[in-house]
């Protein structure tokens, strides 16, 4: 079986006023479910669909 595929999300791109830092890493669905989580409890955001595109749009190959 091949490895899936592992991405990353950093919220250092994304400008916020607590200037996070946060890296997460794992199969895309793994990174989107707990960036969304991240997002809402600690950055205020609301889960809707555009965070959830937002958030795809920022996942980089981990390498």
């Amino acid at each position: 079986m091949a490895n899936p595929r592992r991405v990353i999300a950093d919220c250092r791109l994304f400008p916020s006023a607590k200037n996070c830092t946060l890296t997460i890493s794992g199969t895309e669905e793994e990174v989107l479910t707990i960036a969304v989580q991240h997002a809402v409890a600690s950055h205020g955001h609301k889960d809707s669909p555009e965070l959830r595109t937002q958030i795809r749009s920022m996942h980089g190959e981990e390498k």
